[in-house]
């Protein structure tokens, strides 16, 4: 185990503990050179996971204005991800799902876990088909397996989406001899999702919300009677333990983030798609202007 202010994830050792191949662990590794020497905070995410990659940059801005160094260490699955948090690997995920979708996560790391809060209470998994679709409810799956050729699009394999609609999806509306559950990444998802819509094409995903895809794509989710895919959940910002101990500072600034639907969804726009990759702090500099009272420990220029 390296020290806790190395913050250094090798690709072996994310592979051997998790039986992994990650190519991205442990090589995108960015140093602000702007801290005030308070200490290191590593923020680890995933950046296909967009809720995570906006809240990283968000953080990272935040955390800087109080004077810590920051590192993002970007990873390509969840597991890795909690394996490193609990190890102290990395400080903190800035936007885990811990109360459903990453369950059994917590259930397994949570002891070396510490919960900073959420941010956002109206979270949710989903499957859904673009506006354009016949389709209205998982119960009407069978009926399209031929249009649909007996696929369900998914994201990546260790993803707790992923594991829902294998456990719990498939088997409770009776899809195992019609359908097959494709998993590779999220950017291979919207991969199929990009083509099927450019055709409209009959497609169904495994989604979520918030997420930026269901308005650029117009995605209308599948009624779910059976309660198959849980209920709403927060999005929490996850320490290692004793986080708030090494950096109070950090810590009173994170507890007190808290996002409404137009909040956050404006803040992932802005991130992702109106400014895009090498721009996040720009994205971040330009939503804080807009939005200066988004919560009570955020700080702007001034502060």
């Amino acid at each position: 185990m390296t020290s806790r202010h190395t913050r250094t994830i090798t690709a072996a050792a994310c592979a051997t503990a998790l039986g992994l191949t990650l190519a991205a662990c442990g090589s995108d590794e960015e140093s602000s050179a702007s801290g005030g020497g308070k200490g290191t905070i590593t923020l680890g995410y995933i950046p296909s996971w967009t809720d995570g990659l906006s809240t990283a940059y968000l953080l990272e801005d935040q955390l800087e204005k109080l004077g810590y160094d920051v590192e993002m260490q970007t990873l390509t699955e969840a597991a890795p991800l909690y394996t490193a948090l609990s190890e102290g690997d990395v400080d903190m995920y800035p936007s885990a799902w811990p109360e459903v979708t990453h369950k059994s996560y917590m259930d397994q790391y949570g002891d070396d876990i510490e919960d900073l809060g959420a941010y956002y209470d109206n979270a949710v998994l989903t499957l859904a088909v673009p506006e354009y679709s016949k389709i209205r409810s998982i119960e009407d799956l069978p009926d399209h397996a031929d249009e649909l050729d007996g696929k369900i699009i998914g994201i990546e394999p260790g993803a707790g989406l992923t594991k829902a609609t294998k456990e719990q999806v498939i088997p409770q509306y009776g899809l195992d001899g019609d359908f097959e559950l494709i998993t590779s990444s999220t950017a291979g998802m919207l991969g199929e999702l990009k083509k099927a819509a450019r055709g409209e094409d009959e497609i169904v995903v495994t989604l979520w919300r918030p997420f930026w895809a269901n308005s650029e794509f117009s995605m209308r989710d599948l009624e779910d009677p059976k309660g198959a895919l849980g209920d709403k959940e927060g999005l929490h910002f996850l320490g290692t333990k004793g986080f708030a101990e090494e950096f109070p500072e950090a810590a009173e600034l994170i507890e007190g983030i808290a996002l409404d639907d137009e909040q956050y969804g404006s803040l992932e726009d802005k991130v992702v798609n109106e400014f895009g990759e090498g721009k996040e702090a720009e994205a971040v500099d330009s939503w804080i202007e807009e939005n200066a009272d988004a919560f009570d420990t955020l700080l702007t220029e001034d502060e």
